[in-house]
């Protein structure tokens, strides 16, 4: 048994993850048949379609032994966090989620993350400029199967309920769609603030619409902190805060897991809205009983304007998901993944509601309504700013995320995040 097998063993029996999740390696013929495959959609239909995706793999590749596991979105960055940060390709699945930015920027210089710019070259064509997220140097290093955008996910009816008639476009517009939903004894919005990145969201989304996309961008680059835009976007942060929009019990509020949930709130229709990404339909169709999530009540409105910001204001903000391989994987990984990206398989991940295809010959099968307008959004806007933790890498993204929290509790300022990002930055230079 190979080291790579011995982790998931280990990994198996401290979950205590079910046997259909994972298992011995057997008589699989050995590591180079053997491919260990990490995502997180831990709830059907995503979970049941994915695992007949790697029986149809093996099918047409005798020989091949795809052990796939399903981890809660939490739990699967935890693990693989802890994968990374050991510095040891063996303790890394061969099949795995890559966010891009820096945190990808980090994999590929420890030498952990396999080039697939040869290998993989037809599907990088195929995709095309959304593939620059996962980029180094010129070379590609995963392949990205949903990108999307960050908005809010609202309850028509009870929006209607509220007297809510149209979707709020300015900050305005969002404060009134508030204090109707508060006075017809509704909680306007959830937020898994526990899991700190929804919470992180809204500053994010605040920075976008205060900053310039130069001054993004160079931020990323510079890890410099200083234009007044992002204090401001931390005063706007303040100000939603203090209008206290959301559910009972926020702060331990966990993002996607079960019903009582951020996700599982807007699901069960104990809150009118959350600001959540295009995995959202998915996720509450996983969560409701009747495997439907809000079904036909499902609106969606971009994050509101703000008067006076620097922002492009058809800009979005959000990112996604690629199929990366982990260096020393089996060479069957690299064909896995590039199955994965075909248009077989991506044409069932959209017509099962699980994210935003970018094979373009899949977005056709998008049979939720909500996310056929959301691809409309994505590729009309401008640019997409990634997400601040995974451009500014872990370490500078996790200050900032800690210190958006704070703010969230009552317990930090504008330019607390300010100095706490900046501190972190100053740390990397």
């Amino acid at each position: 048994m190979s080291r790579k097998t011995q982790a998931l063993a280990a990994l198996c029996a401290g979950l205590m993850i079910a046997a259909t999740g994972c298992g011995s390696s057997g008589d699989s013929g050995g590591d180079d048949n053997t491919i260990i495959w990490w995502h997180n959609s831990n709830n059907d239909p995503g979970k049941g379609y994915y695992e007949q995706v790697a029986k149809d793999f093996e099918k047409a590749n005798p020989g091949v032994d795809v052990k796939v596991q399903a981890f809660a979105h939490e739990d699967m960055l935890t693990k693989l966090d802890a994968a990374f940060q050991s510095g040891d390709p063996e303790q890394i699945p061969d099949v795995y989620m890559e966010r891009g930015g820096g945190e990808l920027a980090d994999h590929v210089e420890a030498g952990l993350t396999k080039d697939l710019s040869e290998d993989a070259s037809d599907e990088i064509d195929m995709i095309g400029g959304s593939v620059a997220g996962w980029q180094v140097d010129g070379k590609t290093y995963a392949l990205p199967f949903s990108i999307g955008v960050v908005g809010f996910w609202y309850n028509k009816d009870l929006f209607a309920k509220a007297g809510i008639t149209t979707a709020p476009t300015t900050m305005e517009d969002f404060y009134a769609a508030v204090d109707k939903l508060k006075a017809a004894g509704i909680q306007p919005v959830s937020v898994g603030a526990k899991d700190a990145w929804p919470a992180a969201h809204y500053y994010y989304w605040t920075a976008v619409r205060e900053c310039s996309e130069d001054v993004l961008t160079s931020a990323v680059k510079s890890l410099d902190f200083s234009d007044a835009c992002f204090e401001k976007a931390g005063d706007d942060l303040v100000d939603i805060v203090a209008k206290k929009p959301f559910n009972n019990g926020f702060l331990s509020t966990g993002a996607q897991e079960g019903p009582t949930s951020a996700s599982g709130l807007l699901a069960t229709g104990k809150v009118a809205m959350e600001l959540a990404g295009h995995w959202e339909p998915g996720v509450m169709q996983g969560i409701t009983e009747d495997k439907k999530g809000l079904g036909d009540k499902t609106g969606w409105f971009a994050f509101p304007q703000i008067e006076g910001g620097q922002g492009d204001p058809a800009a979005q903000m959000g990112g996604g998901d690629a199929w990366a391989v982990s260096e020393g994987a089996p060479d069957a990984s690299v064909d896995f993944v590039k199955y994965l990206l075909s248009t077989d398989v991506q044409t069932g991940f959209a017509k099962n509601g699980m994210g935003l295809p970018t094979n373009p010959d899949a977005t056709g099968a998008l049979t939720d309504p909500a996310l056929a307008d959301l691809i409309k959004v994505r590729d009309s806007a401008p640019y997409v700013q990634l997400y601040f933790d995974t451009a500014f890498g872990q370490s500078v993204g996790g200050a900032m995320n800690d210190a958006i929290v704070n703010v969230f509790a009552g317990k930090g300022s504008a330019a607390d995040i300010v100095k706490a990002t900046q501190a972190a930055a100053d740390k990397e230079k």
